[in-house]
């Protein structure tokens, strides 16, 4: 997975990623207001296969999917944190969304061109040509992303 980078702070909570009082809304019109709060030009400047990349406890507050599914939904399709709310990353996985623990978060600039290999364990800054080795995804939750979330996933096993 090839993209740029996205590169916010500790502590981004799913009230920025997905505000309280957009909930209501289909995710397609939800999602033009992630990061509004903090980066009102986020929404309209992902591309297809960008890269979200955060420091500590991305995801913690409020437990709503929504706040992956924002990302998702805007192109976003890998996140990288140097940890994650417990609820977030499932949240994340369940969707269909690798997000992998990333130490080095700190290293990466905004808009920086990455390469990422979640099966692989292998995230690499093409700007500055620096390699990172991660925990890979466990295979166990690789299948639920690639089989495009976990009710795909589940679908899929009922059907075989």
């Amino acid at each position: 997975m090839t993209g740029r980078a996205w590169v916010y702070g500790d502590e981004i909570n799913t009230d920025l990623l997905a505000p309280g009082y957009c909930l209501r809304l289909p995710i397609e019109e939800l999602a033009p207001h992630c990061l509004e709060a903090l980066d009102p030009d986020f929404a309209g400047g992902v591309r297809q296969g960008d890269i979200f990349v955060a420091g500590d406890n991305l995801g913690l507050g409020s437990a709503r999917e929504h706040a992956p599914g924002a990302l998702l939904t805007l192109g976003i399709k890998v996140v990288l944190a140097k940890s994650f709310a417990r609820i977030f990353y499932r949240n994340a996985i369940n969707l269909g969304l690798p997000a992998l623990f990333f130490a080095h978060a700190h290293e990466i600039t905004m808009g920086d061109e990455m390469d990422v290999d979640p099966v692989a364990g292998m995230v690499r800054n093409v700007t500055t040509g620096k390699q990172y080795q991660v925990n890979s995804i466990p295979p166990h939750l690789m299948a639920i992303i690639e089989d495009g979330g976990l009710m795909a996933h589940l679908k899929k096993r009922l059907a075989s």
